[in-house]
């Protein structure tokens, strides 16, 4: 079998060095949030109740885009930990709100803290006018508008 020409293609791909960088950025932060209990999916699920006063159980399902099942065993988790709460709705007691606790938002800025020393020494190579054209950069070729990052949380109407 003869070997496939190679036409045209680019001197340069990013792949490969966005993947590496990835890595980079995501063993490090899961290093720095062992130590307080965390794990990235914990991290997400606290950034988006600390966005929003109370959600449903079900909008925080839709948002982490994650069966009722795994949520409920995160929620466990988070819940065990002092992290968060949940209770019954008043309007329909078959729905649960949960909300962020005191300690759940202790715990998460000191997250955050870290995180933001991950980055900077992941990025360190960078200065700081190339971190920012950096992160433009990955907003544009994402297509997401500057909060992208942060799930979505659906109307409580809506069903995902």
């Amino acid at each position: 079998m003869s070997a496939l020409p190679v036409i045209a293609q680019p001197q340069r791909r990013s792949a490969a060095l966005l993947d590496r960088l990835s890595r980079r950025m995501r063993l490090r932060s899961e290093s720095v949030l062992a130590p307080l209990g965390l794990r990235p999916r914990h991290l997400v699920a606290l950034t988006v109740l600390n966005d929003h006063a109370e959600i449903t159980q079900q909008a925080l399902a839709c948002a982490l885009q994650l069966d009722s099942t795994n949520v409920v065993g995160l929620l466990n988790e988070l819940e065990d930990a002092g992290l968060v709460i949940r209770r019954r709705s008043p309007q329909d007691r078959r729905r649960h709100i949960v909300e962020l606790t005191d300690a759940g938002r202790e715990r998460l800025a000191k997250a955050g803290f870290a995180l933001t020393a991950v980055e900077d020494d992941v990025l360190s190579a960078l200065s700081d006018e190339q971190r920012g054209q950096f992160f433009e950069l990955l907003q544009a070729a994402l297509g997401d508008p500057e909060d992208a990052y942060v799930p979505e949380i659906p109307d409580s109407s809506d069903v995902c």
